[in-house]
């Protein structure tokens, strides 16, 4: 009889147990559901704005905020001291060439890798490259290399309108206008809370797994940009003060340098210069900041002609990125380079009014 009962009770804790499961495995589909169904609403909300989002929460972007202006001031304020210090201390050949190796690498990052390959597309390069590029860009410490190449995607996507992230003509053409415009264009626009929507911008490195980790390994990549010179620096000189001024010369200034370098592109270029080729911007050539920028203060043609691998296209144009390809190409590390042709640049040039105007 207690056989028979037990027997007769068994089925029950089963069923039980199956219809729990089978509620359990709902909820969690329907949550699931819930999940992918709020992404993609997300995602299609997201892709309608050039603007996407807050990064976290408006405290954290705050505290971005903060570390953004100290790693702005304190390389500045390097600059500054940079002539008596220089006066002072002197200025040793092995300082010297540890800050120009390092402004060449990150700055040939960024205007070669950051700039011409990653934002426009202007060649291909094999996998090992494309990774190398996007460490070298990183070693800038102009943010990381996703972020970086949206801001520029959406620069040129509104050039000098509403919505590019960087115009100096945000607040109008008066003197006073263009003064805060200028101000804007060169540093202000960093301290703004709400980013360039990424997945409208560059979903092609997003879904690109080895650049995804470089983007997401840029603190420490910054890291190794600040201290790899004076590491280099003691191994040199076998002192501590061979380490101290490798700091100071090839961290602190030659970061700030290169920053304030590739900012000028978007305040100076864009409110003077002269305008040879025909644009929908305000874009301009200014030719003393031509070396010292790698050839991206030819930036009319650039803003003419965006995916050209070469932007000093006139007769004394010094270009040392459009060289660097051009190596690159000669050594099969760069293929379908996008060079300029001499018809596309005639069929763009300014012939019925001053290229100043």
């Amino acid at each position: 009889m207690t056989t028979d009962a037990s027997t007769a009770r068994t089925p029950a804790p089963a069923n039980a147990t199956l219809d729990a499961a089978r509620a359990k495995a709902g909820t969690a589909a329907a949550a699931a559901s819930a999940r992918a169904g709020s992404a993609a609403r997300a995602a299609r909300t997201a892709a309608s704005k050039p603007l996407a989002y807050v990064p976290g929460t408006v405290t954290q972007a705050r505290i971005e905020q903060v570390l953004l202006a100290l790693f702005i001031a304190i390389p500045f304020f390097a600059v500054v001291a940079a002539v008596p210090v220089a006066w002072g201390w002197g200025l040793g050949w092995h300082d010297v060439v540890i800050a120009f190796v390092m402004y060449a690498i990150s700055g040939h990052g960024i205007t070669v890798g950051f700039h011409r390959y990653f934002t426009h597309g202007s060649f291909k390069a094999p996998r090992p490259v494309r990774v190398a590029l996007a460490v070298a860009g990183s070693l800038a410490i102009e943010g990381p290399v996703i972020r970086w190449v949206s801001d520029h995607r959406r620069h040129h996507a509104f050039s000098d309108k509403e919505g590019d992230p960087h115009s100096p003509w945000r607040y109008g053409t008066d003197a006073k206008s263009l003064t805060k415009g200028l101000w804007h264009a060169h540093i202000g626009w960093l301290f703004d809370i709400e980013q360039t929507n990424q997945e409208r911008f560059a979903p092609d490195l997003l879904a690109d797994r080895d650049i995804m980790r470089v983007s997401n390994s840029f603190r420490s990549l910054t890291a190794v940009s600040l201290l790899l010179p004076p590491l280099v620096g003691f191994l040199w000189s076998g002192t501590w003060e061979g380490a101290l001024t490798a700091f100071f010369w090839g961290s602190l200034v030659r970061v700030s340098l290169l920053h304030h370098t590739t900012w000028s592109i978007n305040s100076i270029c864009h409110a003077m210069g002269e305008r040879p080729f025909k644009s929908r911007d305000r874009a301009g050539n200014v030719w003393w900041l031509a070396v010292i920028s790698m050839g991206e203060s030819w930036h009319n043609l650039h803003h003419a002609e965006p995916t050209a691998a070469r932007h000093g296209v006139m007769r004394g144009q010094l270009d040392s990125t459009a060289r660097i390809i051009w190596v690159m190409e000669k050594l099969h590390l760069a293929t379908e380079v996008r060079w300029p042709t001499r018809e596309r640049l005639d069929a763009k040039l300014v012939t019925a009014k001053p290229a100043t105007e």
